[in-house]
């Protein structure tokens, strides 16, 4: 990924807005002056009380060094604070497994498919999973196509880990015929808009697929296996166990500083990054931290609780999405990426349909006839003003046969250049033909193309005579 790097000037003014702090003033008394309390220091929100800002302790400035309680909000470029994340809209396509993930303006599509395939050698009882996740540059300029960029990879691995090694999907519930056919599920995601965090929004949009998926159901019937249509049987949800959720965290200035679900803008300049993935049952499935911060255990700690409750909100958020989908579905309401886009955005001068009344119209339009200019007279025949032109209708007359006196002074120099040249071209010949002449007396030829040139004289060669 060839990204566009960030400017000294940029850099110190996004770290700057991390840092700056509004304090407001405190229970027991104001102070002074606004002043940044550090992440160390204890301004944190309780994960368990999430709705409002919890009170941190801060020392005071005056000389008894009294301890009081204040209000602590950090300031970020977009508004929220440091544990907010941006908003999640998840809807669906037409067919089932494919849906659109949208965290902010970071925008992921996950498609599932499914086909029968030879199980692997050592595991005859269990099905196939395959994930992918696609970077274009459609997304973001700084990404390149068809390589294998170290983002791609380090993402594909930790997908791979989130939803393959632990165990969110009974892969023995995917076996058809015991180590002859089993099913194998492909789970591609592409990312259509970079805006940061790609991790969080491709685990939400991975699993939400996975979850609106329906397999075909077969049969078997001693060798031979049978795949029914929708039409001739409902299709099979996936056997889920568990939803594993990705949250990230970025760390500034040596873990001193943190921020929840950054943007395109913090990841750049921020330090370290932390991802923990976990479901609803307070399980971590992975952790991986990336980058040059060195973590304490309480930060840790202090990262488990908070997407403790970020992942139980955003599974709550989820199931209500499937709940949607399928009553529309079975309703037999519209569904799909064309109804989930709201006619403000594409049709912002759209109107409802009146009703006009044609009652009167052949009135009216009489009316108007009769009130409006007589039309004015129409030449039957054409004017013809000089050979190959001609003039239909009321107008001016065609000037396109007279030359304007500029273009036949113009003509006339065109014909005195050509006079010149042709006098020169007659001079040019009779020299020719004195030179030659001349030659024809004996004399030297001297060829010569200008006086800075050297001159050459020919003379003519004396043959040596035969003897016998």
């Amino acid at each position: 990924m060839k990204a566009t790097p960030l400017s000294n000037c940029e850099r110190r003014f996004l770290l700057r807005a991390i840092q700056e702090k509004k304090v407001h003033p405190p229970f027991l008394a104001p102070f002074p002056k606004p002043f940044p309390i550090p992440f160390s220091a204890g301004c944190s929100r309780d994960p368990s009380r999430p709705r409002g800002p919890i009170a941190c302790r801060a020392w005071r400035t005056n000389p008894l060094h009294m301890c009081v309680r204040v209000r602590v909000f950090p300031q970020r470029l977009d508004g929220r604070q440091c544990y907010d994340y941006r908003n999640i809209r998840v809807s669906f396509g037409a067919d089932r497994g494919c849906c659109m993930v949208e965290l902010g303006r970071t925008r992921v599509l996950a498609q599932v498919s499914c086909e029968l395939v030879p199980p692997k050698p050592n595991r005859p009882t269990e099905g196939v999973l395959f994930f992918n996740l696609e970077l274009s540059p459609m997304a973001a300029p700084g990404l390149e196509p068809g390589r294998q960029s170290e983002l791609l990879v380090s993402l594909n691995r930790l997908l791979e880990r989130c939803f393959r090694d632990s165990k969110c999907i009974d892969t023995e519930s995917l076996c058809v015929v015991a180590g002859e056919k089993v099913w194998q599920i492909r789970l591609d995601m592409h990312l259509l808009n970079h805006d940061g965090n790609i991790t969080d929004a491709a685990s939400i949009a991975g699993i939400v697929a996975l979850c609106h998926f329906h397999r075909p159901d077969v049969s078997v019937q001693g060798e031979e296996v049978t795949v029914y249509t929708p039409e001739e049987r409902d299709p099979v949800p996936l056997s889920i166990h568990h939803m594993p959720i990705s949250v990230s965290f970025a760390f500034f200035h040596q873990g001193t500083y943190l921020l929840v679900d950054p943007t395109e803008r913090e990841e750049r300049v921020m330090d370290g990054l932390l991802v923990i993935a976990m479901n609803k049952h307070h399980e971590i499935c992975t952790i991986q931290s990336s980058g040059v911060v060195v973590l304490l255990q309480e930060q840790i700690l202090r990262c488990t609780k908070i997407t403790a409750v970020k992942v139980a909100e955003i599974t709550e958020l989820i199931h209500k999405a499937l709940e949607n989908d399928q009553k529309a579905r079975k309703e037999g309401r519209k569904f799909g990426f064309a109804e989930s886009i709201s006619n403000q955005r594409i049709t912002a001068s759209k109107m409802e349909s009146a009703a006009v009344d044609t009652n009167d119209v052949e009135e009216e339009a009489g009316e108007i006839i009769a009130k409006a200019d007589p039309p004015s007279e129409v030449f039957a025949t054409p004017v013809l003003h000089t050979p190959g032109t001609a003039q239909i209708g009321e107008g001016v007359e065609s000037s396109w046969g007279d030359l304007e006196e500029s273009e036949k002074e113009e003509a006339a120099e065109e014909e005195g250049e050509s006079e010149a040249a042709a006098f020169e071209c007659e001079k040019v010949e009779t020299e020719d033909t004195s030179t030659l002449e001349e030659t024809k007396t004996g004399e030297p030829i001297v060829l010569s193309d200008s006086e800075e040139e050297d001159v050459v004289i020919l003379e003519p060669q004396e043959l040596p005579r035969k003897t016998r």
